[in-house]
């Protein structure tokens, strides 16, 4: 039968698989950062619930101190959650620079980086390995393509490998079992009607859903750097059975902050296709966003995800205009992230001040592999 629609699915049925991979999220949209700390959260949320170990480095290349960077709260939440499991090593300085700015220091620093994953590589002591903007390091020639391709190619079969950074070198991409490339979009009438704090993220790339519990992390991180509650409410729609790639990051986050993360979850535990509606379908769709209107309007949330709203509307199991003008009268220090694909653009993204669609170049499932625990479901 040929089905056309978007829906989603559990990942209950995949099977382990031992080997990991090297992850590239390259592009000029945001998202990238965040994505590689949403996997962070699953491998840990993993962890904790099986007998599996996860021990994750974050290597942060041209992030010295002196400046704040977006993920710096979302470390501080994974770190102050899980000080056993959380490496950080940050090298370079905090100003940018271009090519013919380059100093001595800035290739010591790349090199000393460079170093500590050659020895996270070696030791045998991680699951996880984020090598966060190692792409413009090597754009800038501040690293060796040639050797760090050879070094990424030999690591230890189970090891996962996150990179990420604008302007990939296309011999990592060769080597990459899974790019996804985060793009920008403007929208005609944004300049003028656009609201900070609405964040959309769609496309077909993996890093969505991702990159919204990087967001999360990033919102309590800063609550717990200015001493105030930055409460997260995680609403998920087209998802009412179990088994789906975010339940044990969510678990982990839950586990670890009880009294800042609330999640809700709406719908059959089927993929819903279009022309094939249930009633169900659409009285569980209204019973989410009335729980996301309501904290819209509440103020009482810093953070509030709304995962796979974007197919629920295109699903047309919502109307758009009540969406539009929630969103049009949230509170000003409310963030609204809103994630999944869609094939008709929705009015309210107009609305979003950041809009970055995943477009996947690369996918290992697209090979036969089978998709990992705590990485991909």
């Amino acid at each position: 039968m040929n089905r056309t629609g978007i829906g989603i699915r559990t990942a209950q049925a995949r099977s382990e698989r031992i080997v990991g991979q090297i992850h590239v999220y390259d592009g000029a949209g945001k998202g990238k950062s965040q994505a590689a700390l949403g996997v962070v959260l699953r491998s840990i949320g993993l962890g904790i619930n099986t007998d599996l170990a996860t021990r994750v480095l974050l290597l942060r290349f041209l992030k010295g101190p002196g400046r704040a960077y977006d993920e710096d709260g979302a470390i501080a939440a994974l770190q102050q959650g899980f000080p056993h499991l959380i490496d950080q090593v940050r090298t370079g300085r905090a100003e940018f620079f271009t090519k013919e700015e380059i100093t001595r220091f800035d290739t010591q620093e790349a090199e000393r980086g460079w170093d500590v994953a050659k020895g996270a590589l070696a030791s045998d002591l991680y699951s996880v390995l984020v090598l966060d903007e190692l792409n413009p390091v090597l754009d800038l020639g501040l690293l060796s393509v040639d050797e760090v391709v050879q070094t990424l190619k030999h690591k230890p079969q189970e090891l996962e490998i996150i990179v990420t950074g604008r302007a990939a070198p296309q011999q990592l991409l060769d080597i990459a079992d899974l790019h996804s490339e985060m793009k920008p979009h403007k929208h005609p009438a944004s300049e003028e009607n656009s609201i900070s704090g609405i964040e959309i993220y769609t496309g077909a790339g993996k890093g969505k859903s991702t990159s919204a519990l990087g967001k999360a992390l990033q919102g309590i991180g800063r609550g717990i750097s200015q001493d105030t509650s930055h409460r997260v409410l995680i609403m998920q729609w087209l998802k009412g059975g179990t088994g789906y790639t975010e339940d044990a990051a969510i678990a982990a986050l839950q586990q670890s902050y009880p009294n800042l993360v609330d999640h809700q979850r709406c719908g059959r535990d089927a993929i819903v296709w279009r022309g094939q509606q249930q009633e169900l379908d659409y009285v569980e769709a209204e019973r989410g966003w009335d729980i996301a209107r309501t904290a819209i309007a509440s103020g009482l949330y810093k953070t509030i995800i709304l995962d796979e709203l974007n197919p629920t509307v295109d699903l047309e199991l919502l109307p758009q205009q009540p969406i539009v003008e929630a969103l049009l009268r949230k509170p000003r220090d409310t963030e609204v992230i809103i994630t999944g694909r869609c094939l008709n653009t929705p009015a309210y993204f107009d609305l979003a001040s950041v809009h970055s669609e995943m477009i996947c170049h690369k996918h290992y499932a697209d090979r036969g592999v089978d998709l990992k625990r705590g990485v991909d479901f």
